[in-house]
C-alpha cells in the first residue's frame, strides 16, 4: 500500500528537502533552548498533580511507514492507554481517528496543556532527530495506518510534522476525509513560504485554542 502510495507522490527534490531540513533544525534548536525552562515547569506540575513519567512516549508511523518515538507532555493519568476500551464508545470522531472532548483519562492540567498545545513541545525533540519537520502531515498510530486506503497512505510520503495545514484548518473540529485532503494538497503544493505561512497561523490558533481537545 505505501510502496502504491509512493507511486503516485510528489517527492521534495533534494535542494528544497536540504533547505527544509536545515529551517527545521535551527528552528527546534533555538525553541527548546528558549523553552527549556517553561517545559521544566510543566513536567514538575505533571508530576506533582498524577505522579509518573511526565514524558508520554508513543509509537507512531513516520517517513514511508517507518515507526519512531514520539515526545508529548502527558496529559493522561499513568497508564491511559490501558484504559483504551472501556472509553471507545465515546468516540466523537470519524474513524480511524479517536477523539473525545471531555476523555474521563485526562488530568486536570492536561486539559489545560492540550487547549494550549503545550503538550505537543517536546516534539522539537523528534524534529530535532529527524524524525519530524516542522510543518507537515500529523504522525499516525500503527493502527489507523492499517486501515489506509493507497490514497490515505500518500500521507506517508512526506515526513510528519508538529503543525501543519490541518492544523490551522479546524484540527479535532475537521473529519478524517478533510484532515487527508488537506494533507495531500500540502504535499502537492508544498514550498518554503506555505511553511512559514502555516507556521505563523499556528501562532494565531494555539492563541485562540481553536479545534483543541
Amino acid at each position: 500500500m505505501i510502496q502504491e502510495a509512493q507511486a503516485s507522490s510528489v517527492h521534495l527534490a533534494r535542494p528544497p528537502a536540504a533547505i527544509k531540513r536545515t529551517f527545521d533544525v535551527i528552528l527546534a534548536v533555538v525553541a527548546l533552548v528558549a523553552l527549556t525552562p517553561l517545559l521544566l515547569c510543566l513536567m514538575a506540575a505533571i508530576w506533582c498533580e498524577s505522579p509518573g513519567n511526565p514524558i508520554f512516549v508513543q509509537e507512531r508511523v513516520g517517513f514511508n511507514g517507518r515507526p519512531f518515538r514520539l515526545f508529548k507532555l502527558r496529559t493522561m493519568i499513568p497508564n491511559a492507554e490501558a484504559g483504551l476500551e472501556p472509553v471507545a464508545h465515546l468516540n466523537e470522531v470519524q474513524p480511524p481517528l479517536f477523539k473525545v472532548r471531555k476523555d474521563p483519562r485526562v488530568t486536570r492540567l492536561g486539559r489545560f496543556l492540550r487547549l494550549t498545545s503545550l503538550d505537543e513541545l517536546p516534539q522539537l525533540a523528534n524534529v530535532i532527530r529527524g524524525e519530524m519537520s516542522l510543518v507537515g502531515p500529523r504522525p499516525p498510530l500503527g493502527h489507523e495506518v492499517s486501515q489506509y486506503t493507497a490514497h490515505q497512505a500518500r500521507r506517508l510520503t512526506v515526513i510528519p510534522g508538529l503543525t501543519g495545514l490541518w492544523q490551522v484548518s479546524g484540527r479535532s473540529d475537521c473529519s478524517f476525509d478533510d484532515l487527508v485532503a488537506l494533507d495531500l494538497y500540502y504535499i502537492d503544493h508544498w514550498s518554503f513560504w506555505l511553511d512559514l505561512q502555516l507556521i505563523a497561523k499556528t501562532f494565531w490558533v494555539v492563541a485562540t485554542c481553536r479545534g483543541a481537545y
